[in-house]
Formats: structure tokens, C-alpha cells, sequence
């Protein structure tokens, strides 16, 4: 039977379509059940390949017990699970049995392999006589296969409903790129000044691996990211709040001692969390720079903006006159991916290269009138290597930059140059609002109008919640910057405010240069 891939996600996330457990599966599992349904947070997929992805969850009969166990029992549990071509699993083709380690929450990795490529599937997991949700995702195509993906950032708890989760998810995107700050650490009411409280976060702020595997928990807990997550295959990255605000390589924005214990089971939580293949996990290393090919259409060049940069300049913040923002030496990629991006966008042979990365690279003046003031967190902050790697963008096929962090959506022109109006255009950014991070949200105009007049190559910029839904073809990517007018209560609508459409252009032509944009 052929089920509508809506009426499958509504389903699926209220655990309609999903039969009991066969007895020979739970009992394969262990003869000793669990008091209560284990499948609390949800499943996820990520990093697909031609053949295959990562498939996860993680058991928590109770998220918010305290100790960031999940009310797991301290031993090890088996988990079956299963991946078919059809949403009733009547076509299973691939099955088997994981085990989630009490030392690891009770998180589930599993890498498939051997798949059809671009194609969807269908997966579910089984434990102790219950059945997860299921979920959808798909293998990345040959050849120069349509793609739709969302973009996506930002996600405070506390500030709103995650309703741009749930809005998302209905959009039904092939793939949805997440650009950090996925959680934030802070304590209740720790950062709402700017939105109030509409939610509260777990108790204290996130400082050992119990408080963060905790704060996770209770983020997974929200069916509305639930949904968004068993939609689509994810590609995910860090930026700051997964850890601390503002941290920097080796560096506390706090200066509290012991940054570097709190940062390693920072990321331990984080990779237990996440779906993430095994080789992410490198020593005191979380490498989550890396490379996704959607077949010879695009492809995804993953940075990591906060583990290899030197510290801020000049105290951080948004200042003016800070000449040491300018040293060619300071860096904000770190030599190795540095390289290792460099190497990636000279050999790149797709159509498109599409750079997802966590903190605003066009520059932005935030003075109004004589002077300059920039976010010394941001690219601004950077900025030789920034004209470096725009230099190397102005000879890399069809380049497109997407960004998060900035809690609104931005439509930025990149130049080499921001100075001089004559510079060429080497890409465009796209910046994509938060899911809930600063509340509701405004359209103040009087200050947008004073934003674009000082920043003349930023085009569009709306401080609503939202997200953004890219679709890219061979010959064109047009974009709908997504809104919804409020999140501090439920049931708000998402509308497309803006809208973009990027031509492709031939190797060494800035597709930037001829794009146009129409508002909605």
C-alpha cells in the first residue's frame, strides 16, 4: 500500500503506523524489559551516501532524570532494527542488531551500507518488546539528480515552540542542513532578555557530560524536532552554544578553569546525539568539517568555525577600531582544514558548491552613520583569511555560502572587497533566521532600512524565526526565505517572505553575479 509522505509523517511521529513488536523480537532483544516505552527522542538519519547513511536513536524511558542517563538501567541493551523501501515495512531489506551502551546514554549508530543510491528507504528500531517511530531518508544519486534541502539554525528552548521544526518537516525537504546551535547551555532563564521565557531549560547550566547529555534529552524530547528529524536525512554542525558561548579553539569565553574537560563531554553528548558516522569521533577531536556529494549536481562543503580558530580579537564582541582583526595571521579555519578546503573546492567537479558554515562572512557594519562596528565572533573578525578563501570562491564552479548564528535572515552579496562598490560579486550568502532563538521576532523597518543603507551588498534582512528551502537543479537554485509571525505560542503558519533565484553560471563566472530576487 503506497501512503502519502505527509500522511506518513503525521503518522509516524504520533506512532500510528507502526505495529507491536513480533515476540521473537523482543525477545532477541533481552528477557528483561523496560518499565516504559523507550523510543522517547525520537530516531534520525544523517551523512547519506550513494549507498547509504547513519541511522539513529537513543533509549530514554525518562529524559529529564537528572543523571543524563534517561532512566536507563546501567547495562548494556540490544536494539533490532530495520530499513525497507516501503513505510509499512513489507519490503525490508536490510536488518540487524545494535547495542546501546549504557557508557555511551544508550545511543545507536548505524552505518549502512550496500543500498540502492537515490532512492528513499524507511527505518525503524525495535527493543525490549517496543517499537520506535519510523523514519524517512534516501541515498544520495548519480549524476545531476534535482535536490530540495532546508537550511536551518538556532534553536533556544526556552524563547518558543519549535513550530519552524514541525513547518519544515511538512515541506518534505530531501535533506536538511542544520548549522549549529542546536541546544544552548545556559541555565534557566540564563539568556532572555531579548524574548522572555516561553519554555524553561533543565535545571543549571550545562557544565559536565550528565548536564548536557541531560539538555539534549530534553531538546529531543520536542515532537515538533522530532518530526523534522525522521523527515529527512541531516547534515549537522556545531557552532558555540553546544559548548559555551562565544568559545574559541582551547579557549572559555569565560575564562572558568577546566574548559577543556568540559568541551571533551561537551562533545561526547553531542556525538550521542547526533546522527554522525563513527569517524567523526578523532581523540579530543569532533571533526564534523567534511564533504557530501549530491551526485554531480552539488555538493556540500561542511566547515567547522569554532575548533581550530585562534580567539577572538580585541576582547570580542561588537566593537570598533580593532586593527587586530586584520592580521593575516590570525585564522579562523585552522591550517588543516584550511587545506583541506582549499584542496576540496580546486578539485571540485559538481555543478554547485555549497559551503555550510556557522557565523555570518559577508562583513556587517553595525554603526549607523561615520565609523564601523563588527561582530569580532564573525568572519569580521577574520577577515584576511576571509578575502583569501572568497579569492579562492571566485574559482570554484557555482559557489553558494550558507550560514547560521545570526537569528535572521540575511541575503548578502560576497565581495573581495566590501569597500569598493566595483568589486566583483564571488557568491552569494544565504543566512537563514533562527528555529526560536530570540522569540518571536520583529520587522522593525526603520532599522532594516538603516542595515541596508550601511551595508549596501546585504539585500534582504528579516528578523522573524524561520528557515530557509532551497531547490537546485542544473540550471538554477531559487530559494524561499521562510517566516512564521510568532512562536511564543503554537499553531503560527510559515509563509515565504522572500525569494531568491541564483542561475548557473559557467567555471569561473560568479553565478552571484547575474542572480536576481523578487519579495513575496
Amino acid at each position: 500500500m503506497n501512503v502519502d509522505r505527509r500522511a506518513f509523517l503525521t503518522a509516524a511521529t504520533a506512532g500510528l503506523l507502526l505495529p507491536q513488536a513480533a515476540p521473537q523480537a523482543a525477545a532477541a532483544s533481552s528477557a528483561r524489559t523496560l518499565r516504559s516505552d523507550p523510543f522517547t527522542l525520537g530516531v534520525a538519519s544523517g551523512d547519506p551516501s550513494t549507498d547509504g547513511f547513519v541511522l539513529w536513536t537513543r533509549l530514554a524511558v525518562s529524559p529529564l532524570n537528572g543523571d543524563g542517563r534517561g532512566g536507563m538501567p546501567a547495562r548494556d541493551v540490544d536494539v533490532d532494527w530495520q530499513v525497507a523501501t516501503d513505510e509499512r515495512f513489507g519490503a525490508i531489506v536490510e536488518s540487524g542488531t545494535a547495542t546501546a551502551r549504557a557508557r555511551d546514554a544508550h545511543s545507536v549508530h548505524v552505518e549502512l551500507k550496500g543500498l540502492q543510491p537515490g532512492r528513499d528507504y524507511f527505518y525503524r528500531f525495535k527493543s525490549q518488546g517496543r517499537v520506535s517511530p519510523a523514519g524517512r531518508t534516501r541515498t544520495t544519486p548519480q549524476g545531476e539528480t534535482p535536490l530540495t534541502f532546508a537550511v536551518a539554525a538556532c534553536a533556544h528552548y526556552e524563547h518558543g515552540y519549535y513550530t519552524a521544526y514541525r513547518r519544515l518537516a511538512e515541506q518534505e525537504p530531501d535533506l536538511v542542513v542544520f548549522l549549529g546551535d542546536y541546544l544552548y547551555e545556559y541555565g534557566p532563564s540564563g539568556y532572555t532578555a531579548l524574548a522572555g521565557r516561553v519554555r524553561t531549560h533543565t535545571p543549571g547550566k550545562c557544565e559536565t557530560l550528565a548536564d548536557y547529555r541531560l539538555r539534549h534529552a530534553q531538546y529531543k524530547s520536542d515532537h515538533d524536532l522530532q518530526a523534522a528529524h525522521a523527515v529527512a536525512p541531516w547534515l549537522v554542525s556545531f557552532d558555540d552554544h553546544e559548548i559555551e558561548n562565544n568559545w574559541a579553539g582551547p579557549v572559555s569565553s569565560t575564562g572558568a578553569p577546566g574548559f577543556a574537560k568540559r568541551r571533551a563531554e561537551a562533545f561526547r553528548a553531542y556525538y550521542e546525539n547526533m546522527p554522525l558516522r563513527r569517524a567523526s569521533v578523532q581523540g579530543a577531536v569532533l571533526r564534523v568539517n567534511r564533504r557530501v556529494s549530491w551526485g554531480s549536481l552539488a555538493r556540500f562543503h561542511l566547515l567547522d568555525t569554532r575548533q581550530f580558530r585562534d580567539d577572538q580579537a580585541c576582547l570580542d564582541g561588537v566593537r570598533a577600531g580593532c586593527d587586530d582583526r586584520l592580521s593575516d595571521e590570525r585564522t579562523l579555519l585552522g591550517a588543516d582544514q584550511w587545506r583541506w578546503l582549499e584542496s576540496g573546492l580546486n578539485g571540485s567537479t559538481t555543478r554547485w558548491n555549497l559551503l555550510g558554515q556557522q557565523i555570518m562572512m559577508a562583513h556587517r557594519d553595525y554603526k549607523v552613520g561615520p565609523g564601523r562596528e563588527v561582530n569580532l565572533d564573525s568572519w569580521d573578525g577574520y577577515a584576511a583569511e576571509r578575502t583569501r578563501l572568497l579569492g579562492s570562491l571566485a574559482r570554484t564552479p557555482n559557489p553558494v555560502v550558507l550560514t547560521g548564528d545570526a537569528h535572521m535572515h540575511h541575503l548578502a552579496e560576497l565581495k573581495t572587497d566590501f569597500d569598493d562598490p566595483d568589486s566583483p560579486v564571488v557568491a552569494r550568502e544565504l543566512v537563514a533566521s533562527s528555529i526560536a532563538s530570540d522569540g518571536d521576532g520583529y520587522r522593525d523597518r526603520t532599522w532594516i532600512s538603516e542595515a541596508l543603507q550601511e551595508n549596501p551588498h546585504l539585500s534582504y534582512i528579516d528578523q522573524r524565526r524561520g528557515y530557509l528551502v532551497a531547490r537546485l537543479s542544473r540550471d538554477e537554485m531559487s530559494v524561499d526565505f521562510r517566516t512564521l509571525d510568532y512562536i511564543s505560542r503554537k499553531g503560527a503558519r510559515a509563509k515565504t517572505s522572500h525569494r531568491l533565484m541564483i542561475p548557473a553560471t559557467t567555471t569561473g563566472e560568479s553565478a552571484a553575479a547575474k542572480a536576481g530576487a523578487a519579495p513575496r
